[in-house]
């Protein structure tokens, strides 16, 4: 029995794109998270006084620096609304995270480097 041309091709997009995905990382032990940070030293400092407070530590309800598992449905929503609600605040969340001194772009790469993210690429 012979596929019609459209399922061949539909047949031949699913298989390629099962091969590019990765697989999603393992989230870091309580060790890991606690000892991660952004390469960039002043990102580091602000990640540091503000964000590792709630998500380097399992139990606080926030997710967990490079827990994929717990960011990936968060970065679906889009940078713009993670930049939003870091800024505004959300759930638990209080507006600003508690850094009165980072800026939107500072959020930002702060965001991507929490959700694992740092490669544009992914």
């Amino acid at each position: 029995m012979r596929l019609p041309k459209t399922w061949a091709v539909a047949l031949a997009l699913t298989v390629g794109l099962a091969a590019c995905s990765q697989p999603v990382p393992p989230a870091p032990t309580a060790a890991q998270a606690l000892a991660l940070a952004p390469a960039d030293a002043r990102l580091a400092a602000l990640y540091g006084e503000s964000c590792k407070a709630c998500h380097a530590i399992p139990g606080t309800g926030a997710p967990l620096v490079h827990d994929r598992k717990a960011w990936d449905p968060r970065w679906k929503q889009g940078q713009a609304v993670l930049l939003d609600h870091a800024v505004q605040g959300f759930q638990a969340m209080p507006a600003g995270g508690q850094c009165v001194a980072c800026t939107p772009d500072d959020f930002n790469a702060l965001i991507r480097f929490m959700a694992g993210r740092e490669d544009p690429a992914q």
